[in-house]
């Protein structure tokens, strides 16, 4: 019987490094004056928020900006999902959050996707039915940012 490599952390333990890393240094953190599609987005049951601010050229995704407060899991969560989305389309945009949320649904194969990047750290999510709200609150507000610059000014 081999011992196990003590040299190499769980991957658990790699998932956690990504989530604090991404919440103790959000990356996209700030304001974006010149944001053509914004949603806000908060969590009653917790308290989370998260403003998410984008800027489109076309349909694609230029720049994109979040201000917000809440646990690890929101704040990481839409740190990771700003750096995703610069340079998408906003087709790219929709498919990556529905394959987002099939990873939240506890979706295998999504857990393993690699156009998710970092937040496949999130997977384990999926296992916490209070915590997935938590993780969507960013793709919520991405849907929300896209659906209303859609919308006919009244």
């Amino acid at each position: 019987m081999s011992t196990p490599d003590r040299s190499t952390p769980p991957l658990s333990s790699l998932f956690q490094e990504v989530i604090l890393d991404h919440y103790k240094r959000p990356r996209n953190r700030g304001a974006l004056p010149d944001a053509n599609a914004v949603a806000y987005r908060n969590n009653p049951s917790c308290g989370d928020e998260a403003t998410l601010r984008l800027r489109l050229e076309g349909q694609t995704i230029a720049e994109a900006k979040f201000e917000g407060v809440g646990c690890s899991i929101s704040q990481a969560s839409i740190s990771m999902m700003t750096q995703l989305l610069k340079g998408k389309t906003t087709t790219e945009a929709l498919a990556l959050l529905r394959r987002f949320t099939e990873m939240m649904r506890g979706d295998e194969a999504a857990a393993r996707d690699k156009q998710l990047g970092d937040l496949r750290a999130l997977a384990g999510v999926s296992k916490f039915a209070q915590r997935v709200n938590c993780a969507m609150l960013g793709w919520v507000a991405l849907e929300q940012a896209l659906q209303e610059k859609d919308q006919p000014a009244e």
